[in-house]
């Protein structure tokens, strides 16, 4: 074995520079799409195979595994605060272990085995809380890395790297998409278990496309990406999985300590940001204090987004008319809304946003993430109004139709700007992490939102739709009242927000 010292990450993209890179190794505008569009298409299918397995979970844990509505929705709320959690650790793995590349390509085939379990029928409970929990681990590995890697490929262009995680939003939809389309239905004819094994074909897929297309990106990476693969980290990582993997399942399926383990990722997540803030120079303080009080928001924005998976769900199960122009729509179906208007709405977006940029009138981040909680609220008071004119508990699908618009184009200006916002504010040194921390917010906003859902909890013992109906409605209401709230400390809070981003790029300037 040679013991040359490897060319590190700076020299080489030098070297390479007059074909796809500029003389500070950044890609050149025209080298930007290739990789661009391998990245997209690896994230639309691990989106195919967890938004596929997402659309059917809570409905599998009440009718197949017989779970109350508050312990499914919990359930669901403890794996989505593990799947997003878990990142952290990711992306710090990706920025200084294995690098971003290896470890979304690892990523992956972690997923692939997840679903492959999940799939496996007859599964007793604990067989498939550790499928719930490598799927988790999974998630962790490749989560936080590709969207690291499309940050470098935009690096110091603001207005391109927002219009490019837009559409990099659009790659997740429309893998959800297509998943929440095809799963609810293919589990209604054939079987829970061939839906769940069709997440896991959408990542063999994905994993195929990735290998072919990886010169695409041979020149974007963190530093260990362009150093020898060290195996003895490679098996660390792997075993370090399984571990993690079977400490999730036993989170998972102890609500007390799923409980404890949110509050108290919680703390941390402050305790990192605070130890950030305080070692940081100024402008690196401004960067990270307009990003906690964005992270703050999108906190919140995540509590409603929960009730696509949990209330909003069963309230399609129970008082939805479900036939929608002679179609039955399962009501787990209801939720592929959210992707459907955010693929249609992204490159409009998208192309706003390059259009205002290049006039120099492109909102901030933070004009966005208001202007997203105004639609957010509308929203759920039209989910709200729907009861008004129900007819014997049932309202009409077209209710869903439109509250999933205001809230999925919501969505595209808070959670869809989250990850260009971490870019923005945080410089390449501390980016996998902060990514990370994007994620553990988000987390704990779902676990959060599962919380809120259970405000409007159904006993099983209750089946009338007349009884259902006030319970949801109120729920949705209240939710509507509390994003007009929040919108008025959005919009409260621009002056500084202003003030806090003019100080990060004239830092990041010097």
């Amino acid at each position: 074995m040679s013991q040359e010292t490897p060319p590190n990450e700076a020299a080489l993209t030098r070297d390479l520079a007059p074909a796809n890179l500029t003389a500070e190794g950044v890609p050149h505008r025209n080298g930007r799409t290739p990789a661009f569009v391998t990245l997209f298409m690896v994230e639309m299918w691990e989106r195919f195979g967890y938004y596929g397995m997402a659309v059917l979970l809570v409905v599998f844990m009440k009718k197949h595994m017989g779970f109350a509505d508050q312990r499914a929705n919990l359930t669901w709320g403890a794996f989505a605060a593990m799947v997003y959690a878990v990142p952290t650790i990711g992306g710090w793995l990706g920025d200084k272990v294995l690098g971003a590349r290896r470890m979304t390509l690892l990523g992956a085939i972690v997923l692939t085995v997840g679903y492959a379990l999940l799939a496996i029928p007859g599964q007793p409970s604990w067989f498939f809380f550790f499928s719930l929990g490598l799927i988790a681990a999974g998630n962790g590995l490749f989560k936080a890395n590709p969207n690291n890697l499309v940050s470098r490929i935009y690096e110091g262009d603001d207005a391109a790297l927002d219009g490019a995680f837009t559409m990099y939003y659009m790659a997740i939809n429309i893998g959800a998409f297509l998943s929440q389309m095809a799963c609810p239905k293919i589990a209604e004819h054939f079987g829970w278990y061939y839906a769940f094994g069709l997440c896991s074909v959408g990542l063999v897929l994905g994993i195929i496309l990735f290998l072919v297309m990886r010169k695409k990106l041979a020149h974007v990476g963190s530093k260990p990406d362009f150093q020898p693969l060290n195996l003895a980290r490679l098996g660390g990582v792997l075993v370090g999985t399984v571990v993690i993997a079977g400490l999730i399942a036993l989170v998972v399926q102890n609500l007390t300590i799923a409980k404890v383990i949110v509050y108290l990722a919680g703390v941390l997540l402050l305790a990192l940001f605070a130890i950030l803030i305080a070692k940081g120079s100024k402008s690196e303080r401004s960067g990270l204090i307009a990003m906690l009080l964005l992270v703050a928001q999108a906190i919140l924005f995540f509590v409603f987004y929960q009730q696509m998976s949990t209330s909003l769900t069963l309230f399609a199960v129970r008082n939805v008319d479900l036939n929608f122009y002679g179609y039955r729509v399962p009501p787990e179906q209801f939720q592929v809304l959210n992707p459907f208007w955010i693929a249609v709405c992204s490159p409009l977006l998208a192309i706003l946003y390059s259009r205002l940029g290049k006039k120099g009138k492109d909102p901030s981040v933070a004009v966005k993430f208001a202007i997203g909680f105004v639609l957010l609220a509308v929203g759920f008071f039209l989910y709200g109004a729907s009861g008004r004119f129900a007819q014997a508990g049932l309202v009409s699908s077209w209710w869903m139709v439109g509250g999933y618009f205001f809230q999925s184009v919501g969505e595209l200006l808070i959670s869809g700007l989250g990850l260009a916002m971490v870019s923005r504010y945080v410089g390449p040194n501390l980016r996998g992490l902060m990514m990370g921390a994007w994620l553990l917010a988000t987390g704990i906003a779902q676990y959060l939102g599962s919380v809120v859902a259970n405000f409007a909890s159904v006993p099983d013992t209750v089946t009338d739709p007349l009884q259902t109906l006030g319970l949801y409605t109120h729920l949705f209401n209240v939710l509507g009242l509390v994003a007009v709230a929040g919108t008025v400390v959005a919009f409260a809070m621009l002056p500084l927000m202003k003030k806090l981003d003019q100080s990060s790029k004239q830092g990041a300037a010097a």
